[in-house]
């Protein structure tokens, strides 16, 4: 199936977001099923990064060095430790995340609020995840 993510661009130039191709495997029934769809699609694609070795870092152009400052880290994206992602553990962290309220997942313009809340996903949707941050003092 066919959706798409939205994704923000960094820079001072770019700050907009731009909704990217996204392929789940199967038809999620649920909120959670949909979690674990993007999850797996985004470890097996670090695994498979990890496993082409691409161990050779290009070098950055200057707008692409800014806009990395901006987040506040300049690195090239390699996987130099070789180490491939856990999928079992990545979704697990994922699901118990969604759980503790980490971060929010819309679907086109609609908050979805439980893991086990079904869901009708049509072709070219858009997903919107939102991590959410803690600034500053205690959880409780």
């Amino acid at each position: 199936m066919e959706l798409r993510v939205n994704i923000k661009q960094i820079g001072a130039a770019k700050q907009r977001i731009e909704a990217v191709p996204f392929t789940a495997e199967g038809e999620p029934g649920t909120v959670g099923e949909l979690i674990a769809a993007a999850v797996t699609a985004c470890v097996k694609e670090y695994n498979a990064r990890a496993e082409s070795g691409e161990s050779k870092p290009q070098p950055l152009a200057k707008q692409q060095i800014t806009d990395l400052a901006e987040i506040g880290k300049i690195a090239f994206g390699i996987n130099y430790g070789g180490k491939k992602a856990d999928l079992a553990r990545a979704l697990e962290t994922a699901a118990q995340a969604f759980e503790d309220g980490l971060f929010r997942l819309f679907i086109n313009d609609t908050e979805a609020v439980s893991a086990d809340e079904a869901i009708t996903l049509s072709e070219g949707d858009t997903l919107t995840f939102i991590r959410l941050t803690m600034l500053a003092g205690r959880m409780w």
